[in-house]
């Protein structure tokens, strides 16, 4: 990820990679700007929150066979259980500020659960069978984190649950599109076989980072469903409070990256798209100005 420099009210100063803020800087740079835009008394319990995410989600890619991936992850569901059980915390980086977070904020642990359980699906390398299996797999690894988030901002409000879930499958869908040359590429693919059928997709252009009108159809009709659940979040926009912004400036990430899918004609292998919007910061800025996502 490149580093960026910080609007006007951001942390300054040098930061070690293998801190907190370095390594969500580092590996998650989309969330790790969302922080900037949360109370300061915030930012090491979201940027917990995101160091967590991260560990679960490279799982799969840092184990040669499932079940290296299964105790992995079991690892981290102990960790879980020790700090809702109040015992001390295994002394990493990551568990130490997110046991602190989850004790002194409380925060859910069926978010935590959920999340974890859904990084295990990917160890199993199979494609979802439909979109609709897709949608549900982006809800599970996205959604709970969203609503991990609104806890540690001290946002606990049912009314908010729905906006939550639509920003969290607009957000990972829009992500799996944005990861699918790193996928072909590992030979991994999110793409729904019912969708790759209907728009009789050669898995060889996929695996050969080939993007035909197949191609390019199936990533449209999944950037699609993307917009929707986006579109779907913003329609109470006026009934969300301030407080909440944060944790829900994702969605703004998403809308750019779906707009420059549209610029380059839904080709998710153009070469433009792997750069990173170099004025992110500054829509996120304007967004959180404004009050909106």
């Amino acid at each position: 990820m490149s580093r960026e420099t910080h609007p006007v009210g951001a942390r300054s100063g040098p930061e070690d990679a293998s801190s907190l803020p370095g390594l969500v800087r580092r590996h998650d740079r989309d969330r790790y700007q969302t922080t900037l835009f949360a109370p300061a008394e915030r930012h090491e319990a979201l940027l917990a929150l995101y160091a967590f995410n991260y560990e679960i989600a490279r799982v799969r890619e840092t184990v040669s066979e499932p079940m290296l991936g299964q105790i992995r992850l079991q690892w981290w569901r102990e960790v879980l259980g020790a700090a809702y059980a109040g015992m001390p915390p295994r002394q990493h980086p990551v568990v130490l500020p997110l046991s602190a977070a989850i004790r002194e904020l409380a925060l859910s642990r069926a978010y935590f659960d959920r999340l974890i359980d859904s990084r295990e699906r990917d160890l199993a390398d199979a494609p979802p069978a439909s979109l609709g299996v897709l949608e549900a797999y982006a809800e599970e690894s996205s959604t709970p984190l969203i609503r991990l988030a609104l806890e540690v901002l001290g946002v606990r409000s049912v009314a908010l649950d729905a906006v939550a879930r639509h920003v969290g499958i607009g957000y990972a869908l829009s992500g799996l599109l944005r990861a699918m040359p790193f996928h072909a590429q590992a030979g991994r693919t999110y793409i729904p076989v019912d969708i790759a059928e209907q728009k009789g997709l050669d898995p060889g252009d996929y695996a050969a980072g080939r993007a035909g009108p197949a191609l390019r159809a199936v990533v449209h009709a999944i950037a699609d469903v993307a917009g929707s659940h986006l579109f779907a979040a913003r329609e109470p926009r006026g009934e969300i409070p301030r407080s909440a912004l944060a944790a829900l400036l994702p969605a703004v990430v998403a809308s750019r990256h779906l707009a420059r899918l549209r610029q380059a004609k839904y080709d998710p292998f153009a070469p433009g798209l792997t750069a990173p919007d170099p004025l992110q910061i500054w829509r996120l800025a304007l967004a959180a100005l404004r009050g909106r996502f």
